[in-house]
């Protein structure tokens, strides 16, 4: 007999748009054309990034950079075998809002 799985957990679906953030904060650095411009709009030193990364904010603005730019979104849902529309599902979760699919 299989065990019943109920629905996702809050903290579960924080988790998981946490590491969605910093799949694409590596994304981002992963090229140093894209994190200077980053880096540029951001106006956050190379030397911060990764304490800013444990911040929710800055996870925030990471998922918001790269929703800005549909080329930089659409590489990185390719490369990651995920729906465009899974980072601004993560970015609604770190934001604390429900997102358009969990409301009936």
């Amino acid at each position: 007999m299989g065990a019943k799985r109920g629905p996702i957990r809050l903290d579960d679906q924080q988790t998981a748009a946490e590491a969605l953030a910093i799949a694409a904060l590596t994304f981002i650095a992963g090229e140093p054309e894209r994190l200077g411009r980053f880096l540029a709009l951001t106006g956050i030193g190379p030397e911060s990034i990764r304490a800013a990364a444990h911040e929710p904010r800055f996870l925030l603005g990471v998922l918001d950079h790269l929703a800005g730019e549909e080329p930089l979104l659409l590489a990185f849902a390719a490369e990651n075998s995920i729906a465009p529309s899974a980072v601004m599902q993560a970015r609604d979760t770190i934001a604390g809002r429900p997102s358009e699919r969990d409301t009936p």
